[in-house]
C-alpha cells in the first residue's frame, strides 16, 4: 500500500473507491493491520489502497476527525462510504468492505 501526502489523497480519493488506512509509526495495532490490508489489496481490485500518516498530515486527521487509529475509511468519489476504527482480522476487514459496497 501505498503512503500518501495531502495532495495524493485528495487527487485519489476523488474518483472510484479507495480505501484509506489512516495510521501513525508508533501505533501496534497499525502495524498489526498492515498486513491484513496487504492481503485484502489483492482481493479488491476495484479499490484503490493507500495509507495517510496521521503525523505527517495533520490537517487531514483533523477534517476527519480521526481521535483513535488505526481508521480505516472507504470513500467513492471524494465521498465517505464508511468507517471503521480499530484493529480488525481479515474476515473484519472484508465484511466492512462488502457490506460498504451494497
Amino acid at each position: 500500500m501505498k503512503i500518501v501526502n495531502t495532495e495524493e489523497f485528495n487527487e485519489t480519493v476523488k474518483e472510484g473507491l479507495t480505501l484509506v488506512d489512516f495510521f501513525a509509526d508508533w501505533c501496534g495495532p497499525c502495524k498489526m493491520l498492515g498486513p491484513v490490508l496487504d492481503q485484502v489489496d489483492e482481493e479488491y481490485p476495484d479499490v484503490t489502497f493507500i495509507k495517510v500518516n496521521v503525523d505527517d498530515n495533520m490537517e487531514l486527521a483533523e477534517k476527519y476527525g480521526i481521535m483513535s487509529i488505526p481508521a480505516v475509511y472507504l470513500f467513492k468519489d471524494g465521498e465517505v462510504l464508511n468507517k471503521m476504527v480499530g484493529y480488525s482480522d481479515i474476515t473484519g476487514v472484508r465484511r466492512f468492505i462488502d457490506d460498504s459496497l451494497q
